[in-house]
């Protein structure tokens, strides 16, 4: 049998876009004139004309083609960021190989839509110039809300991409696709609200700064879920419901600022690594919806690794998540007081006196914590370190895995002052050693270094892992007060016989014992 395109019997002037019933006609005509002249000759069949070719399919096919290659490309980009991001040597080509990724990415997307050059360049103007106001003008205290910044965009972003496609499907019967925009949709939601209140938090809002909650809150976070599930399921039943999506999104929305408002400061490293995931997991969600491979790829990296992390920093408090988003850090009501555990047996000290006691030490072990980083005193840690150094004396830095308000904030801000990597130990690494330490000098850490978690079984901390400076010889601490840290209860660290207290600010203090040093 003919197809449509096929041409007529050799001598034809028949088109090959000639209709199978017109060729029909013409070989009915033909074998009717043989048999009129009594002869019995055959009719050679038809032989197939070549096919024209198709330009608008083949431009499609390569379009496709292109397309493909650029999404594995940037995959590819991905993965190798993600894995130089792994160690301090690598992570800035980690993290610039990640941005070319996510730029192909995007570039090619657009591409594909047909979207005018202008307005891919306007778009990478203005987004570049954001990401460069960000990176010259954010100071290194408050890269732990721009992070949870970074997260919330993320979150908002996978809400408009399921929006977009929830309209598209609105009135259809694309079930599947109605449902992966729903859980976009759900889990942007609750990352955009959450992490917005996590960087007021993290700001020292007022609104924000601690924790509050109201009776039976949990409850309604759960009814909450529930509802938002039961939307979802319900996209799913039914298919495109574009009033059922936003009214899931302000629901989501509302759950979000439910689930992270009663957590404390000292759990924000969690959360963020929490929130994190969120993002990259909503990213997945959104991919599905559109049918976007890439996006679907890069969902998952950045789930999969937020989840890793937050199972690290769980396990370095030792609690669980469980515990970190449903239960308050703080202090117990039958615990000692401040005034029971320093009355009468706080030491000061001045920098003078800590420049006589470091002279002729043979190690010193330096303990960053969120104060080194609210008085931008690593540059001046530095430089401690390196006239230690000059002298002969072995300097490390103790490394807490949840110290400050972001997974890795102590890393970040010693490799801004150049400390070699070599010299950051990590906790499990220096604990077995620091009773061999002559000095450990804590700045502004607290409840990484309370001796309560190892001896309270009530305490709030109880279990927690510490840096067991205490063993130390000799213990610095510089801190402005006496006032506790996130769990608001007393360390007996300051009152122990070898503690000396330095107050001041780190980094006035700091350069005090510098000078001191160089006088001395």
């Amino acid at each position: 049998m003919q197809s449509p395109s096929v041409g007529a019997a050799e001598g034809s002037p028949t088109p090959v876009t000639e209709s199978a019933a017109s060729a029909g006609e013409k070989a009915a005509t033909s074998q009717g004139a043989v048999h009129a002249s009594g002869k019995s000759a055959s009719v050679p069949p038809a032989e197939s004309a070549p096919s024209e070719a198709k330009p608008i399919e083949t431009v499609s096919t390569s379009r496709d083609d292109t397309s493909r290659l650029g999404y594995l490309v940037a995959a590819v980009l991905f993965i190798l960021g993600i894995k130089g991001m792994t160690h301090p040597r690598t992570a800035v080509r980690g993290n610039m190989l990640g941005a070319l990724g996510m730029l192909l990415a995007v570039i090619v997307t657009l591409l594909i839509a047909e979207t005018p050059p202008w307005v891919i360049v306007a778009g990478l103007l203005v987004g570049g110039g954001v990401g460069v106001v960000f990176a010259t003008r954010v100071q290194m205290t408050q890269m732990p809300q721009l992070v949870a910044l970074f997260n919330g965009f993320g979150g908002i972003a996978s809400v408009l991409v399921a929006g977009v496609e929830s309209l598209k499907l609105a009135g259809t019967d694309q079930r599947v696709g109605s449902f992966a925009a729903a859980l976009a949709g759900l889990i942007g939601a609750v990352t955009f609200t959450g992490s917005l209140v996590a960087a007021g938090k993290l700001q020292e809002l007022k609104m924000f700064w601690k924790p509050w909650s109201f009776s039976g809150q949990q409850l309604v976070s759960g009814l909450l879920l529930v509802g938002c599930l039961g939307l979802a399921v319900l996209m799913l039943l039914v298919g495109g419901a574009n009033w059922v999506f936003w009214v899931l999104i302000i629901l989501a929305g509302v759950l979000g600022v439910f689930l992270v408002s009663p957590i404390g400061g000292a759990d924000m490293p969690v959360v963020i690594a929490l929130l994190n995931s969120y993002s990259g997991i909503a990213a997945a969600a959104a991919g599905f919806a559109i049918d976007n491979i890439v996006l679907i790829i890069a969902g998952s990296l950045v789930g999969a690794s937020g989840l890793i992390l937050t199972s690290i920093m769980c396990k370095a408090m030792n609690r669980s998540l469980a515990n970190v988003l449903f239960a308050k850090l703080g202090p117990t009501s039958d615990g000692p007081s401040a005034d029971d555990v320093y009355e009468g047996k706080i030491k000061a000290t001045s920098a003078e006196e800590v420049a006589m006691l470091l002279d002729g030490v043979n190690r010193v072990v330096i303990v960053p914590g969120y104060g080194l980083a609210v008085a931008q005193a690593q540059h001046t840690v530095r430089d401690l370190a390196n006239f230690l150094e000059a002298k002969g004396v072995t300097v490390e830095y103790a490394i807490h895995p949840v110290a400050g308000r972001m997974p890795g904030h102590m890393n970040v801000l010693l490799a801004e002052a150049d400390v070699p990597y070599e010299q950051l130990k990590e906790m499990e690494a220096i604990n077995p050693t620091l009773s061999q330490a002559d000095v450990a000098i804590v700045i502004g850490a607290n409840d990484v270094v309370n001796p309560v978690a190892n001896t309270d079984p009530e305490s709030p901390i109880a279990g927690m892992p510490i840096l067991n400076v205490h063993e130390s010889q000799t213990v610095i601490v510089v801190k402005r007060s006496l006032s506790p840290g996130f769990a608001g209860i007393p360390n007996p660290l300051f009152a122990a016989d070898n503690c000396l207290m330095l107050f001041g600010d780190g980094k006035q203090v700091l350069v005090d014992l510098v000078t001191a040093l160089k006088e001395g």
